[in-house]
């Protein structure tokens, strides 16, 4: 193995491991190493938590080891990322991401984030108990493609139905595109609700939000 792919290895067990020191450290000595940034992104950082998001659903993970994932994956991507070059990697879309408003629940979506900017999303974190109101502004700026909405009880998943009541009253459910996901929601309770797609877990939302976005 030649020291690149050593140093590519490197920083994807780290961010496999969840060890967000190692994985800094691993991208630092990289680059030291004369590694191409993007290199670095598609062939070390990426994979890494592609294969977190495997192995979570597979079964072998735990929410702990992918909230420990997810953070190792944004400690490496925060040393590359100033210094990648425009068009370096194309960006996907952008999706503005939140737990919906009385929901203080932000494991899921943590490792949501990491998987749609692994997947070459642009992604503004929102974070909890985001008011419809939020959403609403977001897409009214239209520089959104998606608006995801998570939720983690079968009682603040109803606010879910008035983001969306509220983007039709306002006349802007045309301009974005709606992703719904959470540990209580159904495909049925998507579509009952008008949402443009539900992700079942991380991986899923991630091919959801390709889909919506026509990629593959």
């Amino acid at each position: 193995m030649s020291s690149a792919s050593r140093a590519l290895a490197k920083i994807k067990q780290s961010i496999i491991e969840g060890d967000d020191v190692a994985a800094k450290a691993a991208v630092e000595k990289a680059l030291a190493q004369g590694l191409a940034p993007v290199d670095i992104l598609k062939s070390g950082i990426i994979p890494g938590i592609e294969t977190t998001g495997k192995l979570w659903d597979e079964g072998q993970y735990f929410m702990p080891d992918v909230i420990l994932s997810a953070e190792a994956f944004k400690a490496a991507a925060s040393v590359i990322e100033p210094r990648l070059k425009a068009g370096d990697v194309p960006k996907v879309g952008k999706v503005a991401l939140g737990v919906v408003e009385g929901d203080m629940h932000n494991l899921g979506i943590t490792i949501v984030a990491a998987m749609l900017r692994g997947a070459g999303f642009e992604v503004e974190d929102l974070g909890i108990d985001v008011p419809v109101a939020t959403f609403m502004a977001k897409a009214k700026k239209g520089k959104v493609d998606i608006l995801g909405l998570g939720a983690y009880m079968t009682t603040t998943m109803l606010v879910m139905k008035d983001v969306i009541k509220g983007l039709e009253k306002a006349k802007l459910r045309d301009k974005v595109r709606v992703m719904v996901g959470g540990v209580p929601l159904t495909q049925e309770y998507a579509d009952e609700i008008g949402a443009d797609a539900w992700g079942k877990d991380a991986l899923d939302a991630v091919v959801k939000a390709k889909q919506l976005m026509g990629v593959s």
